[in-house]
């Protein structure tokens, strides 16, 4: 009768392992996930005055966006609901009919979401005629992810994920 026990006792223990191990290895979302795909569905789905690079205004055609979460204040956040703001980079095509990633209108650079408010506010960094980029870049954003700014970009994955997506929306593939 002890063996029995045992061995359920054993079995539970696995199967918590391994929950444990799942939840780990992807079986459930972490939060930078969480905030990546609600960057790219922000920034997708925004209108053409919120989602504005140089007076560009987007049109009817669709907007594909990769998105990179550099970070997010506050840094100890738990969940999605209790994250304010967003620091990361997007690369945007807007994906008129058959036409090609290569002659795309992009839309890209660091990109701040404001979670705080509702619609989220969209900042992107750019120069003025009195501000460099790169001073308005140290003004935006924190400098730990102001560095990182300055040197990184989108994944390969997510450049890819990109592209397929590109291509499907401008009915390329």
């Amino acid at each position: 009768m002890r063996w029995r026990y045992l061995w359920a006792a054993l079995v539970l223990l696995v199967v918590a392992a391994g929950t444990v191990v799942l939840t780990r290895a992807g079986g459930t979302p972490d939060l930078d996930e969480l905030l990546t795909a609600r960057m790219r569905d922000t920034l997708e789905q925004s209108s053409p005055d919120q989602h504005q690079h140089a007076g560009y205004q987007a049109g009817s055609a669709p907007v594909i966006c990769g998105v990179r979460v550099y970070g997010y204040e506050p840094s100890g956040a738990a969940g999605v609901a209790e994250v304010r703001t967003v620091y990361g980079f997007h690369l945007c095509g807007v994906a008129e009919p058959n036409s090609p990633w290569d002659i795309a209108v992009k839309l890209a650079g660091p990109v701040i979401l404001d979670m705080s408010t509702d619609p989220t506010g969209i900042q992107v960094v750019e120069a003025t005629e009195q501000i460099r980029y790169a001073d308005r870049l140290r003004q935006m954003f924190p400098p730990k992810y102001a560095e990182v700014a300055r040197t990184e970009a989108l994944t390969e994955t997510e450049m890819a994920d990109l592209r397929r997506r590109y291509d499907t929306a401008a009915g390329l593939s």
